[in-house]
């Protein structure tokens, strides 16, 4: 079995989970086709609970480095058939590069929304609602909310019933969660966390109107002003 280790709890644990066997699968310590230890193997391993290792597997997956099969397990996928695109989280420590991740964030992120107002379906915006719902509760100012503001954005591209959007976002926004920290640690935590609360109330209802051009606008709006909370002059 690879080498993993136990992951400190300051982390993000999913992501730093999915940084540690994507390197056990690309260094070839876990073989293309062969299949990943079980969910609670590794939960025991890395010492947390089955739900964040199932969360970095799905980071594997949108990466192209893991493959799931129902009832099987997860396999490393075959190097023919993975997809060229990474990024190394510490990669994202470059401003630039991040800056550059933002601007794709931007055009992606802005059409999604006007397409979610044209297709979505009833449970989609019931799926909005509910993540709002955790997004606004009693533990809005940790680790919670920061996932459900990722699992927002997540929700918008599903909701676009374009798996590409889907794919795509979901990748962009697993990398980002660094981004939310770091707005988190520059501002005063009860002003960030009510303004993003609000833009992602905007960026619903918008939706929910089935009005894409005020959708568009008000993902638009929301994420200039993620940019601007990191400084990030996203013209450049």
């Amino acid at each position: 079995m690879a080498d993993f280790k136990e992951i400190k709890r300051s982390e993000h644990l999913p992501t730093r989970i999915a940084t540690e066997i994507g390197r056990e699968i690309t260094d070839g310590r876990i073989q293309p086709g062969q299949k990943l230890p079980t969910e609670h193997l590794l939960a025991q391993t890395f010492g947390v609970s089955r739900s964040v290792v199932r969360e970095a597997i799905a980071h594997l997956r949108n990466e192209g480095l893991v493959e799931t099969r129902q009832g099987v397990g997860a396999f490393a996928t075959e190097i023919a058939t993975r997809q060229s695109i990474r990024i190394e989280p510490g990669h994202l420590g470059n401003r630039k590069t991040f800056r550059n991740l933002f601007q794709v964030r931007l055009a992606l992120e802005t059409e999604a929304a006007g397409l979610a107002a044209r297709h979505y379906k009833p449970e989609d915006l019931a799926k909005l609602d509910e993540i709002l719902a955790q997004m606004t509760g009693a533990e809005k100012w940790g680790e919670t909310g920061i996932i459900a503001d990722l699992a927002f954005h997540k929700a918008v591209a599903a909701a676009t019933h374009n798996d590409y959007f889907l794919q795509f976002i979901g990748f962009i926004t697993e990398r980002i969660h660094v981004a939310i920290n770091a707005a988190r640690a520059t501002a005063i935590l009860e002003e960030i966390v009510e303004i993003t609360i609000a833009e992602h109330v905007a960026v619903r209802d918008a939706i929910a109107t089935r009005d894409p051009v005020a959708a568009k606008a008000a993902m638009r709006y929301h994420l200039e002003g993620a940019a601007g909370r990191l400084a990030l002059n996203l013209e450049m």
